[in-house]
């Protein structure tokens, strides 16, 4: 005999059964990226610039791709690698990500690498820039840069324009090493000479001391590389100890003379000349529409090379999802990022199919005053530049 309370126990079963379908339809028609950044902390102007840039790609784009609906699921590391690998883990088991993005430094990209082979899906490194990253994980893909692809151009036309005795300066961790390598030994190759290397601190930096023992060696030039986020303090030091007096010319990789950062630093920015990827005064209708759209939601905020790495970090997650058709298995989105080509604001770019490490423009910029705002004005182009450690090694 059939009960009320039966029916009841059947009906609640068949609802159960009906939310749970719900539940696994929506998850299956949602693609989850979680979004790994330094939001506070001293490097918090790189999380900010990355997450911007991710989501001003998603409001210029919408939020799907393949038919799918995209999630962005956001998390503050501090800039600390334990956190790092510990919200990845959380992403992974109880957010059910299907690709990890960010890293705003490169020992919290270098946390994840056992994250990523234990769970086979995608990280797209979006800011952090030593070469190495990428060979920890056939998962890693990258849309920023690293220190060789832009210190290299660097030195080739320090060569080119009379400089031919220069101190190095950075910061003392894998990008800063990776700089100073890479440019030492192209310049040294063409013949400059290097009068002394210095390596500062990565933690609270006071420049001032190392800055005297650059004027007191008395080269055409210093090349300097700094994370993103303490340029101003520098660029203030450079004035105050008289480098810029004493003829010493300052030439460095992008980071120096941050677009976000630029107009603080003032006067004493201004000739100041780099090597990098991405400037906000780069000349092209997608460049236009890109700086527009993220002012616009960003009050006023000026894009920096960090945003257009979450920007492409973006671009590269939909069209590999195009490319699978919706299909989130990390091996098959990995093939599909392998090989992918596009015209990015920064310029025409493609992911090197045997490293996954972004191929591009260097740019050789000058900081100019335009309509009474500081800029990085290009003058010269490299173009389409492989990381040059990652060649040398397929070359042994």
């Amino acid at each position: 005999m059939i009960t009320r309370r039966m029916l009841m126990a059947a009906s609640a079963g068949v609802a159960m059964l009906g939310q749970t379908a719900l539940t696994a339809s929506a998850q299956e028609d949602t693609v989850k990226i979680g979004l790994i950044l330094p939001m506070t902390g001293p490097f918090s102007s790189t999380g900010r610039q990355v997450e911007a840039g991710a989501r001003t790609y998603m409001e210029m784009n919408g939020d799907t791709a393949a038919g799918k609906t995209v999630e962005l699921i956001v998390r503050d590391d501090a800039g600390t690698a334990d956190q790092t690998r510990r919200i990845a883990q959380e992403l992974v088991v109880n957010e059910g990500v299907n690709v990890l993005a960010g890293f705003g430094l490169t020992p919290l990209a270098l946390s994840v690498g056992p994250v990523l082979n234990q769970a086979n899906i995608p990280a797209v490194i979006m800011a952090a820039a030593t070469a190495s990253i990428t060979k920890e994980s056939e998962y890693y893909t990258r849309t920023s840069f690293t220190l060789p692809q832009a210190s290299v151009p660097v030195a080739t036309w320090a060569n080119e324009n009379d400089i031919n005795r220069v101190v190095t300066l950075v910061t003392d961790y894998g990008p800063g090493i990776d700089a100073e390598t890479w440019f030492t030994k192209e310049f040294t190759e063409n013949g400059g000479e290097i009068v002394e290397a210095v390596r500062v601190p990565l933690e609270n930096p006071d420049f001032a001391p190392y800055l005297q023992r650059v004027r007191d060696s008395e080269p055409d030039a210093v090349f300097v590389f700094l994370p993103s986020g303490v340029g101003s303090l520098f660029m203030r030091q450079f004035t105050e100890r008289g480098l810029n007096e004493a003829g010493i010319r300052l030439i460095a990789t992008g980071d120096v003379t941050d677009d976000d950062l630029l107009n603080e630093m003032g006067e004493p920015a201004i000739g100041t000349i780099t090597g990098h990827h991405y400037s906000a005064a780069h000349e092209s209708p997608e460049n236009e529409a890109f700086v527009e759209s993220f002012e616009e939601a960003n009050d006023g905020m000026r894009p920096n090379f960090m945003a257009i790495g979450g920007y492409d970090g973006m671009h590269l997650i939909y069209a590999a999802l195009e490319e699978t058709e919706g299909e989130v298995d990390g091996d098959a989105l990995m093939e599909a990022i392998k090989g992918l080509s596009w015209t990015s604001p920064r310029g025409p770019v493609s992911i090197d199919p045997e490293t996954r490490d972004i191929i591009q423009n260097i740019y050789m910029r000058e900081v100019e005053e335009v309509d009474g705002e500081l800029y990085n004005v290009e003058f010269e182009t490299y173009e389409a530049v492989k990381d040059p450690a990652k060649a040398e090694d397929s070359a042994e």
